[in-house]
């Protein structure tokens, strides 16, 4: 299924406005300077909460009527090939499927929204294309990011597009070139997290 290196069982952050269980999946291609979960960027590595995925859904299960969804964040979870599969499973037992990415996997990422399997997507736009290799780390990151940026914005799936900004990696004038960019998407609201030292959110 899916390797989840992290659970917090209980958040009202993590999807605005909605309460939510949200599983922290092990593993992501890019190495933001950033990254608020270091435990989880080595997809190979023993996660440092791993948690049974069954583990999760006996909760979704005894919670039906007190969650209103679960989220998938990470790491990156589109990274995980369990990943329909366990969002079905989510949807099957009555929740809504929240998702955290940074569209590394358009192919992926498009099939997840065909089928109809996510409610919401928190969608992290990592800068202008001419600086993502700089924030992610990997060459050519901008790539797959855009195509999945069109996915998003063409499904008419409800989202929220944010950036993390740290100033070791984007000045002001960055900024402003990634939402001069986003605004030709047709994208009017974008939310600026500015950036947070160490683990969020991991427990077990």
């Amino acid at each position: 299924m899916i390797r989840v290196g992290g659970w917090a069982r209980l958040s009202t952050c993590d999807w605005p406005g909605k309460l939510v269980t949200t599983v922290f999946c092990q593993g992501c291609p890019w190495r933001c300077g950033y990254c608020h979960n270091p435990e989880l960027l080595d997809a190979r590595a023993r996660p440092p909460f791993e948690v049974p995925w069954p583990t999760v859904t006996a909760h979704l299960g005894r919670r039906r009527s007190l969650l209103d969804g679960i989220v998938f964040s990470g790491g990156e979870p589109l990274l995980q090939p369990g990943l329909a599969d366990a969002a079905r499973q989510a949807r099957e037992l009555g929740h809504a499927v929240g998702l955290h990415t940074g569209g590394a996997y358009p192919r992926r990422f498009g099939a997840l929204l065909a089928e109809g399997l996510v409610d919401w997507v928190g969608f992290d736009a990592k800068a202008h294309p001419d600086a993502y290799d700089r924030v992610t780390g990997v060459r050519n990151s901008a790539t797959p990011a855009e195509r999945s940026l069109r996915l998003l914005l063409d499904s008419g799936v409800p989202h929220q597009i944010r950036t993390t900004v740290d100033p070791a990696l984007l000045d002001e004038g960055d900024v402003t070139a990634l939402r001069d960019w986003l605004a030709g998407y047709g994208v009017t609201k974008h939310v600026r997290q500015e950036v947070r030292h160490g683990p969020v959110g991991l427990s077990a």
